[in-house]
């Protein structure tokens, strides 16, 4: 078992205010091996969600997990995957499109503060974990240069990563892309629906989804034989057939994001409410990340959510999108 303890730059108070996961399957996980074949052409990698009605949410976790409740959600297709680079690549040559974090985006809250292309990286500051290692503003940093092409920042590239899920992707460029594909961004609800039987271990114990082993921050173990995400459909589907729903990265919803269930003054914030980043336009990410370890996060559950700035991607923030039946 190889053991990595992380150690780099400094942290940008930028990032939400994440618990996040790290871990990827090991060789254990032979029989399931990492990608997809062709789906079929009616189906386009995607997989049929019948309609069904179940209990979003939980009473015993996260308060904005709160309260738990009833729903009903219509059919809908979902990508089996997340979007990989291999794909996001094929969008941004027919369309030419380029990214929030390849444009710019504004480095502190003022709107008169600098715009700089770049995005958000985990790279835990080893000096100054040893004394406040649970401060999330020292394991991020904003870096300039950073972007879905350039995942680590410049001098790093695509190359060998065609079938990780490509992040670093604000909440417009996923909506961008799904549109282009003629699809939507789930709804919290439809993420939800979708999750329900994966989990972080499956029955047997073996690691289900790519999170984080060890002390988070400081020191991850590798034990599902991955530090940061996995290229997608290295684990075994849920019993819809659908990879990755937990763990590997956070994925962006279309719903706007509040402290609860029932938030009281929703409509007084259509673009979602997050305490912890009060002045921006906040969504829901589902799923958790391979940066969710037990010691901290936890959120590698369906139940769990998160509020993310829409202006803002990061180097865990990825997403899938849905259809009409």
């Amino acid at each position: 078992m190889r053991c990595v303890a992380f150690a780099a730059g400094t942290a940008a108070a930028l990032l939400l205010s994440a618990c996040e996961q790290a871990a990827t399957p090991a060789a254990a996980l032979a029989s399931a091996a990492c990608g997809l074949a062709p789906a079929a052409e009616s189906q386009s990698g995607m997989v049929f969600v019948p309609a069904a009605s179940f209990t979003m949410g939980s009473d015993t976790a996260f308060p904005e997990e709160a309260p738990a409740s009833i729903r009903h959600v219509g059919a809908f297709w979902i990508d089996r995957t997340e979007v990989t680079n291999a794909q996001f690549a094929e969008f941004a040559a027919a369309t030419g499109y380029v990214t929030l974090a390849e444009r710019g985006v504004r480095t502190a809250a003022a709107l008169d503060a600098p715009v700089v292309a770049g995005s958000a990286v985990f790279a835990p500051d080893a000096d100054k974990l040893g004394a406040s290692p649970r401060k999330a503003e020292y394991w991020w940093q904003f870096v300039p240069g950073a972007n879905w092409r350039a995942p680590e920042g410049p001098g790093s590239t695509l190359e060998g990563r065609e079938q990780l899920p490509v992040v670093h992707i604000a909440y417009e460029d996923a909506l961008a892309y799904a549109q282009w594909k003629g699809h939507s961004l789930p709804t919290e609800e439809q993420f939800e629906r979708a999750a329900q039987t994966s989990s972080r271990r499956d029955a047997a114990g073996a690691h289900a989804a790519n999170t984080w082993q060890g002390v988070f921050p400081s020191l991850n173990v590798e034990a599902d034989g991955y530090a940061s995400a996995a290229p997608v459909a290295c684990y075994a589907p849920n019993e819809l057939g659908l990879y990755d729903l937990v763990g590997n990265v956070w994925e962006w919803t279309s719903s706007a994001y509040y402290p609860s269930h029932e938030f009281a003054a929703a409509s007084t914030y259509p673009e979602g409410f997050d305490p912890a980043q009060p002045d921006e336009p906040v969504a829901v990410l589902k799923g958790g990340s391979f940066l969710c370890a037990p010691d901290y996060c936890m959120r590698y559950r369906p139940q769990a959510r998160i509020g993310q700035s829409k202006g803002l991607g990061a180097s865990h923030i990825g997403f899938r999108t849905v259809r009409a039946p």
